[in-house]
């Protein structure tokens, strides 16, 4: 386990097991679910893995809904890629930037979860099916979070070019 976590990058600690492990403190204390886990090995995977969700949520649904309100704007990417090559702090800074964004979309995503058991509560039908609504959630998520990542794979080889 810990050969497994010493491999972990500073990202992947501050912006998916991070989260996943406050998320899952959160909802065990705020709602009838218990996200914790007694085996750390498999809360690990599992923190990690909602962690990695709820970035996700940020990247494919926090971000573009901030851009939409003009919010915040980002540079284009090929000047990003052009000035990372001689600005070592900008890969920092961006890490901290995508941090961020996580931490809001924890929280958005406390909030509608918090939402959905009071939903779930009158209506039967999300309580009875909340395990599939969320399984189609998750799958529509990864598809779009696929697309952004091909996307920004085809960005950064145009911008090198």
């Amino acid at each position: 386990m810990k050969d497994l976590i010493d491999k972990l990058s500073s990202y992947n600690i501050f912006n998916y097991l991070f989260p996943g492990v406050v998320f899952s403190l959160l909802i065990t204390k705020l709602t009838s679910y218990n996200f914790m886990f007694d085996n750390l090995f498999i809360g690990a995977f599992a923190y990690y893995f909602i962690g990695l969700t709820i970035s996700r949520i940020g990247s494919v649904i926090i971000e573009p809904f901030l851009k939409w309100l003009r919010f915040v704007k980002f540079a284009e990417y090929k000047d990003f890629v052009k000035v990372s090559k001689n600005d070592l702090k900008l890969k920092t800074l961006s890490e901290a930037n995508n941090m961020y964004r996580t931490i809001i979309s924890l929280f958005v995503t406390v909030f509608i979860l918090l939402g959905t058991q009071k939903l779930a509560k009158h209506w039967p039908f999300f309580y009875e099916n909340q395990g599939f609504l969320a399984l189609i959630f998750l799958l529509i998520l990864f598809v779009f979070s696929y697309r952004k990542q091909t996307n920004y794979i085809t960005h950064r080889i145009n911008s090198s070019k």
